[in-house]
């Protein structure tokens, strides 16, 4: 009798991800679900304690993808904060467009905010630590209380900034999402302008870019 191959993390996280799209729906429950995959409640229990857990490690699945895909660059090590954020968007949403099916689903417009704000917690904590290592160059503010509140703020700016992206990449209809790579590097480079110089001219362009996008489009 042939050994029964063990089951892995990935593996349930693949067969999630094609349930989810043949069915349009979560399972209906573990038991269910272990049966479809031939596996035991206690072995995906083993992994998950939830349908939740697992969608919120598929999202951090899609940042350790693109982390480790950039790595395997050479020259990506050498590139400065900006370049190597600007490196992160390209790849992560290249993934979530091989994928874009289930990031669709997962991050449906029926869905409550704080449940899609939960679906991504485990991708904020692991891109918000991502953009903090990058030793982003900011004013210094010569005082510890201060610095802490704009180190903070810094973050939070960055992962609003991420989740406007994507917002805005779920309702881009351009041929390759060319306007999703637009608004990257526009958002970017406003972002590391302001940070750096307080220049009005990227703010102006960026605003002109979204007014004509979601305004005009109208």
């Amino acid at each position: 009798m042939a050994k029964k191959k063990e089951i892995t993390r990935i593996d349930i996280i693949s067969a999630y991800m094609q349930f989810t799209l043949e069915n349009g729906k979560q399972p209906d429950s573990v038991f269910a679900f272990a049966k479809h995959i031939s596996i035991t409640e206690s072995e995906f229990y083993n992994f998950f304690g939830s349908f939740e857990k697992v969608e919120r490690s598929i999202f951090k699945a899609f940042f350790d993808n693109t982390i480790e895909l950039l790595n395997k660059n050479e020259a990506y090590k050498d590139f400065d904060a900006k370049s190597k954020l600007i490196s992160f968007y390209y790849t992560f949403f290249e993934l979530l467009k091989a994928n874009r099916s289930y990031v669709v689903f997962a991050l449906n417009k029926g869905k409550h905010r704080l449940n899609v704000l939960n679906t991504l917690s485990e991708l904020k904590k692991s891109f918000t630590a991502f953009v903090q290592d990058l030793g982003i160059e900011t004013i210094d503010l010569k005082q510890e209380k201060l610095e802490k509140a704009k180190n903070k703020g810094l973050l939070e700016w960055s992962w609003a900034q991420l989740l406007f992206i994507l917002k805005f990449w779920l309702e881009d209809g351009s041929a390759n999402f060319e306007k999703t790579d637009v608004l990257i590097e526009k958002s970017i480079t406003t972002g590391f302008a302001l940070l750096d110089t307080a220049t009005l001219n990227s703010v102006f362009d960026l605003g002109k870019f979204l007014f004509k996008e979601k305004v005009m489009s109208n």
